[in-house]
């Protein structure tokens, strides 16, 4: 048991925060909910925090992603700071080259830039971003090399450059949750992130595309990491209460139907048919509720079955104090086992 535990122990976790509007709250509430988790997770040893870009919904707050990372790292001082991720249909390269290089420039070592090629919204929100630019699939890794030249030192003699960005090393990650970004950071040899807390079908097919086909692109190796939904509570059946607003949320997400996140409430069954259960049941497979000691063996499985680099952790919770506890418990579970013999203390002598 010990040996399985120490799978905990050698992971690292992170956090992705899709700045959630909670019902009864204003998004001032989200953002000020955001530098508390941050500072939270900083002080557990969360290893990045990132924040995702969306547009246009009722439920999310985080439509200006560099704008808030700069203000999450503003108000920590050693956790990293990132976008899980930047939209990059939705930017040209070169501002996002920019903001990213300008942010770097504000906290050096500490920003990541994880890149996505889904718009975060509706087509007609889509359009009123770019301005009417159609993206095809051939765009996004053209745009990707666009951008990575931006940042090479190479570029200075360039006709169009990025200052600030220009020679700054700034990790870059593709994010997807299908095959594509998976052969796409192989081919480049870019650390790679695959969105299993909500498209979780094809996960182990992209993780070993992406390992069997990555090419050695000045040094690096292979870095996954997937993202889950875990609520974590002092005992099985409040985590399972919490985790009826993480249902509500991707009811919602069915329906399109993009309001804040409701509360939480004892029963689903007369808030989703049967078709919509199943379907969310689907889409939240992995998801870890439970007591630390419940979602633990699972953690363990999981690790173990995709062999990931790393997990990073999303908490739909509506009662922000409950979130903050959840990745408390959570952390806990990557302390040193304690051995029994060694780290008993002797008696007392005797004077």
């Amino acid at each position: 048991m010990n040996d399985r535990k120490t799978i905990l122990q050698d992971s690292k976790f992170s956090v992705l925060d899709l700045v959630p509007v909670v019902e009864g709250n204003t998004i001032g509430n989200s953002f000020k909910n955001t530098i508390e988790l941050a500072q939270h997770c900083e002080d557990l040893d969360f290893s990045r925090f990132w924040i995702s870009e969306h547009h246009n919904t009722g439920s999310l707050a985080s439509s200006a992603t560099a704008v808030l990372i700069g203000n999450v790292a503003a108000n920590t001082s050693s956790i990293k700071v990132g976008s899980g991720g930047i939209m990059l249909p939705n930017h040209s390269p070169l501002t996002v080259a920019e903001q990213f290089g300008t942010l770097e420039t504000l906290f050096p070592g500490r920003i990541d830039l994880g890149l996505g090629r889904a718009p975060g919204t509706d087509h007609h929100t889509a359009g009123a971003l770019r301005r009417g630019h159609i993206e095809t699939v051939k765009d996004f890794p053209r745009e990707i090399q666009e951008l990575q030249r931006y940042f090479s030192k190479e570029n200075k003699n360039a006709p169009v450059r990025a200052i600030p960005g220009e020679g700054l090393e700034i990790p870059i990650y593709l994010l997807g949750s299908s095959t594509f970004s998976a052969q796409l950071a192989a081919m480049l040899g870019l650390k790679y992130a695959f969105a299993s807390h909500f498209a979780p079908a094809h996960l182990h097919e992209a993780l070993q595309l992406y390992r069997d086909k990555f090419k050695n692109v000045g040094g690096q190796k292979p870095y996954s990491i997937a993202c889950v939904n875990v609520i974590a509570a002092d005992t099985d059946e409040e985590a399972e209460f919490l985790a009826s607003s993480q249902k509500q949320f991707a009811l919602g997400i069915i329906r399109n139907q993009r309001n804040p996140m409701p509360p939480p409430v004892e029963n689903m069954s007369g808030i989703w048919n049967p078709e919509e259960a199943a379907a969310i049941s689907q889409m939240m497979q992995y998801s870890f509720v439970g007591s630390q000691e419940s979602i633990e063996e699972k953690l363990i499985d999981f690790i173990s079955e995709t062999g990931v680099d790393e997990i990073m952790v999303v908490s739909h919770i509506y009662d922000h104090e409950k979130r903050l506890r959840s990745y408390e418990l959570l952390s806990e579970l990557k302390k040193p086992v304690k051995d029994p013999f060694f780290d008993s203390q002797p008696p007392p002598l005797n004077k």
